[in-house]
């Protein structure tokens, strides 16, 4: 039977672009804690509270986003986006979600420049960070009652939770998780075809081979256009995490370039961090220390650009990924390993956020406020925000 998925949205789920660039410029004000925490963020507002997309389509986008190099957050408000309000959403939901990042990084950026140092912002992140712990916690929990199909997803999603605390590579769990499922769930049809499906598969999948190496450049003056490509190598190519994206800026910008030296780009990185919005924005900072406001518009452009590209060239597929029987199953395995990853970075967080009672405290609450309440993850982050500023004012 060819009915419709319920995964799939249709034409009448669409609406109009403002609410997709109100919504996201609101999120992108408050979005701190990272990728993880903006993919719980993005769940709580386009699948429970505004029901633009199903939880089974939203675990589908996030999947897809994990296929493809860049930044993971930043792609899934372009997916909300394009489905949402088509081509348009995809632009108002990436511009949105980034501009209040890129404001406060520039901001930034020229008192670094002017005097030398970035403010410091413990205080707020004090109060913020056990607010995320318990908005990625809630948010995994629903994700993985769609995900977890069965015992083997189970298990790979353990698995991956517990390989990636142990130090392996979160590209190799996230292929090697969908790449098992898929063979495990079509095993009668390989044993049928032998090994002409296996390879024929692989290459169906569209997997990235090798991938793209530095441009070896001999490049050391510095130049808009040179600084243009050198971001939008680094946004072609780059998986994983805020690590993986260092190890890039340090091999271009220090190592081959010249233009940063080593604490200029730990200084880029943590105001990265300590800012809402998507780590790209670092790039905002980087093209503003190198080469003043047209570095910072070329830099910001030239790592978003091929996230834009990706998701547009993918997002017409997932629904054939859903209804294929190979690639559903690689989609379903890259899930769940996702989510086993989600999960292995809250541990991480958790670590450094829940540090005293205080903030174990703001967790609980903020749990049962989002749980209990339905009160919206934007109000918590602004609540954890004041938490953190009224605990140092009283200390």
């Amino acid at each position: 039977m060819n009915a419709p998925q319920p995964a799939e949205p249709s034409p009448d789920a669409r609406g109009p672009v403002r609410d997709v660039a109100l919504l996201f410029l609101r999120l992108g004000a408050v979005a701190f804690g990272g990728p993880a925490a903006h993919i719980a963020m993005f769940r709580d507002e386009v699948v429970t509270r505004r029901k633009w997309i199903s939880n089974q389509h939203f675990l589908d986008l996030l999947g897809a986003t994990n296929l493809i190099p860049g930044p993971n957050s930043s792609e899934m408000a372009l997916h909300v986006g394009y489905v949402r309000a088509g081509w348009r959403g995809l632009l108002a939901a990436g511009v949105c979600f980034a501009l209040p990042a890129v404001l406060i990084v520039l901001a930034l950026a020229v008192l670094y420049v002017e005097y030398g140092t970035t403010p410091a912002a413990e205080w707020l992140l004090y109060g913020i960070k056990p607010v995320v712990i318990a908005i990625i916690a809630q948010a995994m929990g629903s994700l993985l009652r769609t995900a977890v199909k069965g015992r083997l997803l189970a298990i790979i999603g353990a698995a991956a939770f517990a390989l990636y605390l142990l130090g392996l590579n979160e590209i190799l769990l996230l292929f090697g998780g969908g790449l098992l499922f898929m063979l495990v769930r079509n095993a009668a049809r390989l044993r049928r075809l032998r090994g002409r499906t296996g390879a024929s598969a692989v290459a169906a999948l569209g997997i990235p081979g090798a991938l793209l190496a530095p441009a070896a450049s001999t490049v050391a003056a510095f130049s808009l256009g040179g600084l243009f490509l050198t971001f939008l190598k680094i946004g072609s190519v780059w998986y994983g995490s805020g690590y993986v994206l260092l190890a890039f800026l340090r091999n271009d910008f220090v190592e081959r370039l010249g233009w940063l030296s080593t604490q200029q780009l730990l200084d880029a990185v943590a105001v990265g961090q300590v800012t809402p919005g998507p780590l790209f924005t670092t790039a905002t900072f980087i093209g503003y220390v190198t080469g003043g406001f047209p570095g910072a518009l070329v830099a910001t452009l030239g790592i978003f650009v091929p996230s834009l590209v990706f998701v547009l060239a993918t997002n017409p597929f997932i629904p054939r990924l859903r209804n294929s029987l190979w690639l559903s199953g690689l989609l379903d395995g890259v899930n769940v390993a996702a989510l086993g990853l989600m999960a292995a970075v809250t541990v991480e967080l958790g670590r450094d956020a829940l540090r005293d009672g205080i903030t174990v405290a703001l967790a609980a609450l903020a749990a049962v406020l989002l749980i209990r309440y339905k009160v919206s993850t934007i109000w918590l982050i602004l609540g954890g925000g004041v938490a953190g500023l009224v605990s140092a004012l009283v200390r």
